[in-house]
């Protein structure tokens, strides 16, 4: 499971053995969340128990870090 980064509390990552579309997941504080990438943007596809806040800030998150996002997706799957 490569993390790509930790961000207030939370840790961004994927799977080893995941599918298209790029995506990625974040978990913490007893919340999971998951965005895709819709090729402009990562978008929110689902989260169970994260505040609204805390979704907001992941969201700026991964904003910020959209193309460490996917330079390490196509790392890590040979893209």
């Amino acid at each position: 499971m490569p993390e790509v980064f930790r961000f207030f509390g939370f840790s961004f990552f994927f799977y080893s053995r995941e599918h298209e579309p790029i995506h990625v997941h974040v978990e913490g504080n007893g919340g999971m969340a998951k965005y895709d990438w819709d090729g402009t943007e990562f978008v929110y596809r689902e989260s169970a128990n994260i505040k609204a806040n805390d979704l907001k800030k992941i969201k700026g998150a991964i904003d910020e870090n959209a193309d460490l996002i996917i330079k390490h997706w196509n790392k890590h799957f040979n893209y």
